[in-house]
């Protein structure tokens, strides 16, 4: 690894310590996927979105326009985050299973429980997929934890 990968990597552990919930209910879910939609909307790219809690679907949205491939490319962000409880971007830094980022899904993690779920995003660029999931957990955190 080069200074470059271990410093976006010394970021993504620092986003996984910043964007810890204190909770995490069915509303909230619905809340983060349409400041999602929200980001995604205001930037002209069609996103796919899976919000999960303990395996469960509990916010699934497909914008206009989304190809059928991000329905595949969700489950197998998710999956990621599922096995090791850390981002899909995280993930792909020391395995890359394709010859781009697999960015896009993050750990919904509680304070004082740990992993519960995750959020994930899939369009065409997995790099635009994490800055969405990222950007929508700190404007979520902001408005609904603050």
């Amino acid at each position: 690894m080069n200074i470059e990968q271990l410093d976006y990597l010394e970021h993504l552990e620092y986003l996984e310590k910043e964007l810890i919930l204190t909770d995490f209910t069915n509303e909230n879910a619905l809340e983060l996927g349409l400041i999602i939609t929200n980001l995604a909307k205001a930037q002209k790219i069609p996103v796919a979105i899976l919000i999960e809690r303990n395996n469960v679907p509990i916010f699934t949205y497909l914008m206009e326009n989304t190809s059928i491939e991000c329905i595949p490319m969700l489950y197998r962000k998710k999956k990621i985050v599922d096995q090791y409880n850390k981002s899909s971007a995280y993930i792909s830094c020391f395995s890359p299973l394709e010859s781009k980022p697999l960015g896009g899904s993050f750990p919904l993690r509680i304070k004082n429980v740990g992993v519960v779920g995750s959020v994930t995003v899939a369009s065409y660029s997995g790099i635009t997929d994490h800055d969405f999931t990222v950007e929508g957990l700190r404007q979520f955190i902001r408005f609904y934890e603050d």
